[in-house]
C-alpha cells in the first residue's frame, strides 16, 4: 500500500515544485527515498480574509511504506487504501445479436466502451450527427435560427453534456467514477480533472474527448452510427424483439441500452405507447442569472482575485422559501456564456457553457425553483413534459417568435415591471433578446420563489441582486421528467432485454453519474451473456 499525505498546505505564492519536498518533511523521510509521486486531490481554501491557501493530497511509494506510516506518528500520514480492480465475471448465455446501445451520451458511451473492452462488440445509434458535424449545426442555429431538430445542443455525439461546463463533480461515491475520469484522460483531458477538487473539462475539450471514446470504441470492434434515431420497439411475450431505425431499417435484438438523454420526448412518447412502464418525475424549472466574472472572483478571493495560479471563482448557492419550495444554482459556469438549447421548433431552451479556460467577461447559472409532480395538473406519465413545453413555447411567442430570448434585470423583478434598457452587464445569449417581464412565461410561484431566493443569496455573495444582473428565460432541462422504471438488474421493469440508462432514464444526474449507470448497465449485461462471436 503506497503512503498518503494529507493536508499539506502551500501558500499562493509558494511554487508547487516544492510539494514533494513537504510531504517529505512531513513524513520525516528525505526526498529521495520517494517513488512514483502523484497528487490525489487539490483545493482552494479561500476562507480566511486575507489568506489563500492550496491544499493537497498526495501518494507516494517508498523501499517501506509501513515503516514511514509508523515512523511519522502524524495523522495526516497513512496507508493508502487500494480499492479493488472492477472485476466481471462473465455469464453463460450465448448472445445471438450484438448489443445495442442508444444514445451517446455519457451512458451511452461508457457502456458501449465498457462492452466493447470486454469484446461484445455493441452497435451504437444517435439520433443526431457525430460532434464534428453537429458543431456546424449548433453553430447554423445561432447564427441564422436556422434550428435542426435533431442535431442541436441536445442531440448529438456527446449529449447535452458536450455544450455545458463539462462538470465532472459528482455526489456518488463509486469506485467507477476513477475510470471514468482515466478514460477521460487517455482520450484528451487534462490530467487535473483526476485530483482537483471541482474538476471540469469545458465543451472545446469535451469535443475532442467525445470523439477519441468513439474511435476507440470502433477500434476495439465496436459500430457507431450517426443520424440513426430509435423510431419503434417491437416487444413480443414481454421480451423486446426488434428496433426500428428511422422508419425504415428493423434490426433484430435481445439486449438494448436504452440512453437516450432527457430531451428525447418524441422517444418517450413511442415507449408509453408500446406500454414500457414509464413515471413521472420531478425536476427544476427558472432562469440564468449572468455577472460579471469579476464580481465573483472579488467576492471569493477578494484581494487576490485575478491572480495567475487562481481560475475563475464558482459558487453553489441553496434556499428554501416561507413556502417550501428549494431555490438553488445549478450548472454554474465560470467565464462562460448562456446558449440557446432548443431541441424543438418555436420554443426557447437556454442552457449555460464554459470552455476549459473559462475566460469569457460573465459568470452565469442556472437559478431553478423545484418542480413537484403534483404541480403537472395531471397524472399521465408525460404530463412533466407538457409542463416544460408549455413555459417553454411561452418564452419563444413573448420574446419575438424568432428564438430571441426573454430577459429581465433583477432590479426590474424586484419591481415587477417589464425591462426597458441594460445596465452594466451585457446578455451573452448568441441568437438575440427581448426585454419582458418574466411572469409572461413562468409560473407565478416560480418568479415568487426566484424574487424571495435572490434577497437570501445577496446575504451570501455580495451584490448578486444587483439591479443589472441579467435574468434569461427559460431553464427548463435541468433533468428528466420521467423515469423508466426498471429491476434490480437494471433491466424495464415490464420488457426484458430493455435496459434504461442515465440522466434520460431517470437515474443519472451529470456527466459522471451518467457515465457511471452506463457502466452498471453494461456490467449487468456482461454478467447475463458471454462476449459476442460471430
Amino acid at each position: 500500500m503506497p503512503v498518503k499525505v494529507n493536508n499539506i498546505r502551500l501558500s499562493i505564492d509558494e511554487n508547487i515544485d516544492i510539494l514533494k519536498n513537504k510531504a517529505a518533511n512531513i513524513a520525516k523521510i528525505k526526498t529521495g527515498e520517494i517513488k512514483n509521486f502523484k497528487i490525489i486531490k487539490e483545493s482552494v481554501d479561500a476562507r480566511r480574509k486575507g489568506k489563500i491557501d492550496f491544499v493537497y493530497q498526495v501518494e507516494f511509494e517508498t523501499d517501506n511504506d509501513l515503516q514511514v506510516v509508523i515512523k511519522a506518528k502524524n495523522k495526516d500520514v497513512v496507508l493508502e487504501d487500494i480499492q479493488e480492480s472492477l472485476t466481471i465475471e462473465y455469464g453463460k448465455e450465448k448472445l445471438n445479436y450484438r448489443p445495442v446501445i442508444i444514445g451517446t451520451g455519457p451512458a451511452g458511451l461508457f457502456a458501449g466502451l465498457v462492452l466493447a473492452k470486454n469484446g461484445y462488440k455493441p452497435i451504437i445509434f444517435e439520433r443526431g450527427a457525430k460532434v464534428e458535424d453537429r458543431d456546424l449545426h449548433v453553430k447554423k442555429f445561432w447564427e441564422e435560427r436556422n434550428l435542426n431538430t435533431e442535431s442541436n445542443i441536445q442531440f448529438g455525439e456527446g449529449g447535452a453534456g458536450t455544450y455545458s461546463d463539462g462538470k465532472l463533480t459528482t455526489r456518488i461515491k463509486d469506485k467507477r467514477c476513477d475510470f471514468v475520469l482515466d478514460e477521460f484522460v487517455n482520450c484528451g483531458a487534462p490530467e487535473e480533472i483526476k485530483f482537483v477538487s471541482k474538476p471540469h473539462i469545458g465543451t472545446d475539450i469535451l469535443k475532442i474527448v467525445v470523439k477519441n471514446i468513439r474511435n476507440k470504441i470502433i477500434e476495439l470492434g465496436g459500430e457507431v452510427h450517426f443520424n440513426s434515431k430509435l423510431t419503434d420497439i417491437n416487444i413480443k411475450d414481454g421480451k423486446i424483439k426488434s428496433i426500428v431505425i428511422n422508419d425504415s431499417t428493423e434490426i433484430p435484438v435481445e439486449t438494448v441500452v436504452l440512453a437516450i438523454g432527457h430531451s428525447a420526448r418524441d422517444t418517450y412518447e413511442m415507449m408509453f405507447n408500446k406500454g414500457i412502464l414509464i413515471s413521472q418525475k420531478p425536476f427544476a424549472i427558472g432562469v440564468r442569472i449572468e455577472h460579471p466574472q469579476w464580481m465573483i472572483d472579488v467576492n471569493q478571493y477578494g484581494k487576490f482575485a485575478g491572480h495567475p495560479r487562481l481560475k475563475a471563482a464558482d459558487y453553489r448557492l441553496t434556499y428554501t422559501t416561507k413556502m417550501g419550495r428549494p431555490v438553488y444554482s445549478f450548472c454554474m459556469c465560470p467565464g462562460g456564456v448562456v446558449v440557446a438549447a432548443a431541441s424543438e421548433e418555436n420554443s426557447v431552451v437556454t442552457n449555460g457553457m464554459s470552455e476549459f479556460a473559462r475566460d469569457k467577461e460573465n459568470a452565469n447559472s442556472a437559478i431553478v425553483v423545484g418542480i413537484n409532480t403534483s404541480d403537472f395538473g395531471s397524472e399521465h406519465p408525460l404530463a412533466g413534459v407538457e409542463f416544460q413545453r408549455k413555459y417553454e413555447q411561452l418564452a419563444f411567442k413573448v420574446a419575438g417568435g424568432n428564438y430571441n430570448a426573454p430577459i429581465q434585470l433583477v432590479g426590474d423583478l424586484f419591481k415587477d415591471k417589464r425591462t426597458t434598457k441594460l445596465g452594466e452587464v451585457n446578455p451573452s445569449y448568441p441568437i438575440g433578446y427581448e426585454f419582458v417581464n418574466l411572469r409572461e412565461c413562468l409560473p407565478s410561484f416560480v418568479v415568487d420563489s426566484i424574487k424571495e431566493a435572490l434577497y437570501d443569496f445577496d446575504k451570501k455573495i455580495t451584490n448578486f441582486a444587483r439591479f443589472d444582473a441579467i435574468l434569461t428565460g427559460v431553464e427548463t432541462r435541468t433533468s428528466s421528467p420521467i423515469r423508466i422504471e426498471r429491476n434490480e438488474d437494471l433491466e424495464s421493469s415490464n420488457v426484458t432485454g430493455l435496459y434504461p440508462a442515465g440522466e434520460g432514464a431517470g437515474y443519472a444526474g451529470g456527466i459522471i453519474s451518467a457515465a457511471v449507470d452506463g457502466i452498471k448497465v453494461a456490467e449487468k449485461i456482461m454478467q447475463k451473456y458471454k462476449p459476442y462471436e460471430r
